[in-house]
């Protein structure tokens, strides 16, 4: 079966790539190897850079229907310090969460409304370019089947290892980041507050999503979080961070006394930030494949749709087709580093800081006395950056 284009994943930077071909013409396939509704690490919040995207891909008005309510404001809980300052304002709006359960399946059903063919339980499982078509061998309910076309996405995220070639192999350090997430009800987080949480080995995050749920993230150091575990009696890792977090944070401790957790932690990982290729091999690549931000600046969301949009701007200006195919890839690279490159770095800073021992007190003493830096810190990790075309 020929398409114009094969999309790896649906997440939001695998719709958003899908939805926006799809709009101008193509035949588009995804592949999705997960059942939705789904839970998944992930903080949650997306910046209003966003919202004109979102309308574009023609779920705006259901996300602001259902996301949580207008973050006007960015926080810091760390040890006994607590503090909070302005959010700056996007020329389209404030950002606000939506949980990963509810957002992914309304971008996929917005897919399959534009005329995506979705594949859905159906993982791909080999990658095979003969001449100017590439043929993916996708697998459902132990059978398997060949679909071809001359573009590939790879949207399938970076966490999970495999034998596909837009996949990224790695060796595990000691310093490799987990990422783990909750919902909590009852807790007694400020609606418009989103702040950023700093604890030994690890940072985090909380925001209020849909349905009054309060969202906490968190990424935590592989050797911090083993002798966590070791101290607190070989617990459950999540049981771990999670006390760990509680007595290092007074402002998190403050938020759930008396919440419920709403489901089980989840934890994924190791997280791996930095700018991958994304052209490579034939295979183009968006999402956290094509480069990742530490979680620290909450961007991941925005990254993520923006750049399936990013590439689907270049690719339709190249056509159908294996023609022009490798100058869109370059084309693409470049744009996507002009657009990301700048909060990857401060995240990249603002997380050192964050995990280097004996920083973490300077950082309580500069944002106690200069509140205002957090406002500027969110300004450079793009929270106010347009998006190419809006």
């Amino acid at each position: 079966m020929t398409h114009d284009a094969i999309v790896i994943g649906g997440g939001p930077a695998g719709s958003s790539v899908a939805i926006a071909l799809a709009q101008h013409g193509w035949s588009v396939a995804m592949v999705e190897k997960m059942v939705f509704p789904r839970r998944k690490v992930c903080g949650e919040f997306m910046s209003g850079t966003s919202l004109g995207l979102l309308d574009r891909l023609g779920v705006g008005d259901i996300w602001r229907a259902e996301a949580g309510p207008e973050i006007r404001r960015v926080g810091f809980f760390s040890g006994d310090v607590s503090a909070q300052a302005r959010m700056p304002i996007a020329r389209t709006g404030l950002g606000r969460a939506l949980g990963r359960d509810r957002l992914d399946t309304i971008l996929l059903q917005a897919a399959e409304n534009a005329g995506v063919e979705i594949l859905q339980p159906c993982k791909a499982v080999a990658i095979d370019r003969r001449d100017d078509l590439q043929f993916v061998t996708v697998e459902a309910d132990q059978q398997q089947k060949t679909l071809s076309a001359p573009v590939i996405i790879a949207a399938h995220g970076s966490w999970e290892p495999g034998k596909l070639p837009s996949q990224i192999q790695r060796i595990s350090q000691p310093s490799d980041l987990f990422g783990f997430k909750a919902h909590f009800t009852g807790a007694a987080l400020a609606p418009d507050l989103m702040p950023l949480l700093v604890f030994p080995g690890g940072y985090g995050g909380m925001v209020t999503a849909d349905r009054g749920r309060v969202s906490m993230s968190c990424c935590i150091r592989r050797d911090v979080l083993s002798g966590l575990r070791q101290r607190f009696g070989n617990i459950a890792a999540a049981d771990a961070l999670s006390r760990h977090v509680v007595v290092s944070c007074r402002g998190v401790a403050n938020v759930l006394d008396g919440a419920e957790l709403d489901g089980p932690w989840l934890a994924a990982g190791p997280i791996h930030p930095g700018i991958r290729a994304g052209y490579e091999q034939g295979i183009f690549r968006v999402g956290n494949i094509a480069g990742e931000s530490h979680p620290v600046i909450a961007e991941g969301i925005s990254m993520a749709l923006q750049s399936g949009w990013l590439l689907a701007r270049e690719l339709v200006a190249s056509g159908k087709g294996h023609e022009g195919r490798d100058d869109a890839g370059h084309r693409y690279e470049r744009e996507w580093r002009r657009q990301f490159s700048t909060r990857l770095r401060a995240a990249a800073l603002i997380a050192r800081i964050a995990l280097r021992p004996g920083s973490q007190m300077v950082m309580r003493t500069v944002i106690k006395t200069f509140p205002a830096a957090l406002t500027l810190g969110a300004r450079l990790s793009g929270k106010t950056q347009p998006v190419p075309g809006f």
